[in-house]
């Protein structure tokens, strides 16, 4: 691998400066959860951890953790040990910069609160953020990486920052097609992305709850969208909301990769599984990624191998 030598400036690892915690209800178990946040050691990156199971299971936030993506993802440890709907939070951590915490639930999933990111933003900086001795690490995208499946594609692609852009099509009136992008600098996750709310149409409800999920769905933590309206009172927080939480989505899965990823994501059509199956295909071609240290403008400096620990 090539070796870069790391220039001044570089970030530092950040963790959570105390301990926090808030309750709610889980968005498809319906069951009420208790979770906090608690500061973690450099280099232990994000895990999670089951106090209601025999001696606290911990699962870190890792994409080869993940064990279901229909709708949310989760991730679960050898022993089938899981949490769901872990994206919006992870979402918040990488917008907050966080890169080591540890993650109590008392639950199964992680609370909806109101179906975006911004109460963990607030919880975050609430807790605030205290920088490490350690240098903060990244992935580098050194040539593009594509998935498909019929239309929906996802891809990562070389850039000199961290850059989301995302597009749907629905036949709706009420969303048809949308596109954005984004790029994670300057407090732009916060200012345009983490108050996007998750979505769902009316006519889905009662086939999702028979399957399993949606079961603590409501207007409180969804916008639900009519044969042609969006059925909440307010209506929507951006004029395009719906793309702004596929993006969302899309940056809470892809920190999933372990630390911050320096390049482009474009998603068209695609979901959690097609992310994950995007992640996988990066770190299976050795030629595709380096690691990085992440200095304060963002841009990305090489690391030879050997300066990073792989994370459990």
């Amino acid at each position: 691998m090539e070796s870069v030598t790391a220039s001044g400036g570089a970030a530092r690892q950040k963790t959570v400066g105390a301990p926090v915690q808030l309750s709610g209800t889980g968005l498809h178990t319906g069951t009420r959860v208790r979770m906090a946040l608690r500061p973690a050691e450099p280099d232990s990156g994000i895990v999670f951890r089951r106090s209601d199971s025999p001696h606290g299971p911990t699962i870190p936030a890792t994409w080869e953790n993940v064990a279901d993506s229909r709708l949310c993802t989760a991730i679960a440890n050898e022993s089938g040990i899981r949490v769901g709907t872990i994206e919006h939070l992870m979402a918040a951590f990488s917008g907050c910069e966080v890169d080591n915490v540890l993650v109590e639930l008392n639950g199964p999933e992680v609370p909806a609160m109101d179906g975006s990111a911004a109460p963990f933003v607030t919880l975050i900086e609430r807790a605030g953020v205290v920088a490490q001795d350690r240098l903060r690490r990244g992935i580098e995208v050194l040539k593009t990486v594509e998935v498909a499946d019929g239309s929906a594609r996802a891809s990562l692609s070389p850039a000199p920052r961290f850059t989301v852009s995302c597009e749907i099509e629905y036949d709706n009136p009420a969303v048809q097609r949308q596109a954005c992008t984004v790029e994670l600098v300057n407090g732009t996750f916060k200012s345009e992305i983490c108050r996007a709310r998750t979505f769902g149409f009316e006519s889905d409800v009662l086939e999702l709850r028979a399957a399993g999920y949606a079961r603590g769905g409501s207007l409180e933590n969804a916008v639900v969208i009519g044969a042609d309206r969006v059925l909440n009172r307010g209506g929507l927080r951006y004029r395009d909301e719906f793309v702004r939480h596929k993006i969302l989505d899309s940056i809470g899965d892809l920190y999933l990769a372990g630390g911050p990823i320096v390049g482009h994501f474009r998603g068209h059509r695609s979901g959690h599984r097609m992310n994950r199956e995007l992640l996988q295909a990066l770190f299976a071609d050795r030629s595709a990624w380096r690691f990085c240290t992440v200095p304060e403008d963002g841009e990305a400096t090489g690391l030879p191998a050997p300066a990073i620990r792989a994370r459990a």
